[in-house]
């Protein structure tokens, strides 16, 4: 019956390791003073009337630490990448000289980087609300097993380790938000 308890305690850390994932990709969205292309990452642009990908309409560079260049495949995406930028409300204005669209990206002021903390912050909270409710789940899955047959040891063994594996993925959370944290106040 324990291969029951591993099982669904398996499930349970890869979840979580999923749910971590998530926070990885979201804090690599939160700029912190330096230009890197993830940075229009989920921005679509109407590419002969279907919502495509920036990325896949234009090619996207870094050209200095504060400057991204956006060069697209076909001239006249020009205006709708343009569009797209401004509507994914980024906080980032481009600009264009005919053939390339430039991204800016301004120094961060401090109340700029107090409100980047507070979202990496919200980002780092939903991800522990995420963990824990893929917890609960598998508390309930090992409670519904107990009452199918499984002993009570077994089932308190396998809640303990459920804890323990969620106890070491709020770390993790902690400690990617605290490395953002201080990436984005370093000056």
């Amino acid at each position: 019956m324990s291969e029951v308890i591993d099982m669904i305690v398996d499930d349970m850390a890869s979840q979580m390791k999923k749910a971590i994932t998530h926070l990885e990709i979201e804090l690599t969205k939160i700029r912190a003073g330096k230009a890197t292309p993830q940075i229009v990452d989920g921005i679509m642009v109407p590419y002969y009337g279907s919502p495509t990908p920036l990325q896949q309409v234009a090619n996207v560079t870094v050209t200095d630490a504060r400057t991204l260049t956006l060069q697209p495949w076909e001239k006249n995406m020009i205006g709708p990448i343009e569009k797209a930028i401004i509507g994914a409300n980024i906080g980032l204005n481009p600009q264009n000289d005919g053939q390339f669209i430039r991204l800016f990206l301004p120094p961060l002021t401090e109340e700029r980087r107090r409100e980047l903390v507070k979202r990496v912050n919200g980002e780092g909270e939903q991800a522990k609300i995420a963990v824990r409710s893929i917890r609960r789940e598998s508390i309930e899955d090992i409670k519904k097993q107990q009452k199918e047959g499984l002993s009570e040891d077994a089932a308190k063994d396998g809640e303990t380790k459920a804890q323990g594996i969620t106890d070491k993925h709020i770390a993790l959370i902690d400690q990617h938000c605290k490395d953002k944290e201080k990436e984005i106040m370093t000056i």
